[in-house]
C-alpha cells in the first residue's frame, strides 16, 4: 500500500501516531489491530523513517553492525564475541545486493546505499509489516523502479505486508496494489487502479496533469 498526499498533509504524522513516536491528542490509533499506546510487539515492524542521513567520516559504524542492531533482543553477551555477522544479517544484506559492503564505514556510502543498508535493517527480521517513508527521496528513477521490484519481492516471498509513504505517484501508483491519499484527513482509500486522478488539481491546490503509460510488466 501507498500512502501519499501533498506536503502537510499529514503523511509522516500518521506514520509517528501509529508508531508510538507521537502521541494522539485523542482517540485511538491501533496497530496490527492492537492499542498503539500499549504495543509491544516492535519485533513485528520495521521501520525507515525519512532522511537519515550520515555524512560524518568519524562515525565507526560498518554497514553490518548496522544491520544487526534491527536483531536486537537485549543483551546477549555471546554476541560481544561474534566475529561475522549473523546468518539473518547476511541473507538481508545479500538481499538488497549490499553483501560486498558489509565491512564499509555506513558513513562513507552514498545516499542510495545508506538508504538500502536501513531497509536491510528494517528486514532483517522479517517483520510482519514494514514501513518506509520516501524511501526514493534520495535515489534517480531508474533505481527507483528497481526499489519497487524489490519491495514487490519482500511482499511475495516473505508474505510481509508493506507501506511506503511516498509524494511520487505517478510511479507509485505503478508499483502497489492499494492506496490511501490524506490531506488532513482520508480523501481516497482503494485499489490503485481506481485512484481518481482527476481529483490530483483539486488535492494539490496547483494544475496536475498525469499522462497514463504501461512500461511494467
Amino acid at each position: 500500500m501507498a500512502l501519499v498526499g501533498p506536503n502537510g498533509g499529514g503523511k509522516t504524522t500518521l506514520l509517528k501516531l501509529a508508531l508510538g513516536l507521537l502521541q494522539p491528542k485523542s482517540g485511538i490509533v491501533y496497530l496490527l489491530d492492537n492499542d498503539g499506546s500499549s504495543f509491544k510487539d516492535w519485533h513485528k515492524i520495521g521501520y525507515v523513517p525519512q532522511k537519515v542521513v550520515v555524512s560524518d567520516s568519524q562515525f565507526p559504524a560498518t554497514v553490518s553492525e548496522i544491520v544487526s542492531h534491527g536483531e536486537y533482543r537485549g543483551i546477549n553477551l555471546g554476541s560481544f564475541w561474534r566475529r561475522s555477522p549473523s546468518t539473518s544479517v547476511k541473507e538481508s544484506l545479500e538481499s538488497l545486493s549490499i553483501w560486498h559492503l558489509r565491512d564499509q564505514r555506513f558513513s562513507s556510502l552514498s545516499l542510495g546505499m545508506q538508504q538500502r543498508v536501513l531497509i536491510a535493517r528494517a528486514v532483517v527480521r522479517r517483520p510482519e509489516l514494514l514501513i518506509l517513508d520516501e524511501p526514493t527521496a534520495s535515489i534517480d528513477i531508474e533505481t527507483s523502479t528497481r526499489f519497487y521490484d524489490l519491495l514487490q519481492d519482500f511482499h511475495q516471498r516473505f508474505k510481509m505486508a508493506i507501506l511506503v509513504v511516498s509524494h511520487d505517484i505517478g510511479t507509485v501508483l505503478e508499483a502497489v496494489q492499494k492506496v490511501a491519499c490524506v490531506n488532513r484527513k482520508l480523501v481516497f482509500h482503494g485499489y490503485s487502479d481506481q485512484f481518481p486522478m482527476e481529483s490530483l488539481p483539486e488535492l494539490y491546490g496547483l494544475p496536475v496533469h498525469s499522462l497514463e503509460h504501461h512500461h511494467r510488466e
